[in-house]
């Protein structure tokens, strides 16, 4: 057994870090997100496996590594550049551009947004309302009616678009 994962880890590695790479790549530049999202996230977490294959396989020359200045450089460096992906910025990121749209919706109120399912405000805030959640008028946001309801903004938005499917749909 010990020889197996001797023998595939690093082709693993390198296979799968392929994989990563180009979906990446493609990820960055907006190229077949649908069809590469998952395949990122998944085939990137499959890659964790044999990298700790490597690391044990290797682990003298991991330790030598580690004794050394560049190792830390580079830890460092790889540190530091990441830092302002975590800090969220002034202007909010968002992520995808559905994701800010859908957060615009559901700050935005609910006699605002109701013109888009096709009716008014006071019915789909009593619909909402029909639907389980707290809703105090229509000049209230989405977002306050699920803090209201204590609900994520997943599930007011499953009650939004349920509540606002049309009939046969339902």
């Amino acid at each position: 057994m010990n020889d197996l994962f001797n023998k595939y880890a690093t082709p693993f590695i390198t296979g799968l870090f392929l994989i990563s790479l180009v979906s990446g790549v493609a990820l960055f530049f907006h190229v077949g997100q649908a069809t590469f999202r998952e395949m990122h996230e998944i085939l990137s977490m499959v890659l964790i496996l044999p990298f700790v294959l490597h690391v044990w396989k290797n682990w003298r020359s991991v330790t030598n590594y580690v004794k050394r200045a560049p190792m830390w450089i580079a830890l460092v460096v790889s540190l530091v550049i990441s830092i302002p992906f975590a800090i969220p910025s002034g202007e909010g990121r968002s992520g995808p551009p559905q994701f800010a749209l859908a957060m615009q919706v559901m700050n935005a109120k609910i006699a605002d947004v109701a013109p888009v399912f096709g009716t008014d405000g006071a019915t789909l805030a009593a619909k909402l309302t029909e639907a389980g959640l707290t809703v105090t008028g229509p000049e209230e946001t989405l977002a306050a009616v699920g803090t209201a309801s204590a609900q994520s903004t997943e599930a007011v938005a499953e009650a939004l678009l349920t509540a606002t499917a049309p009939a046969a749909a339902q």
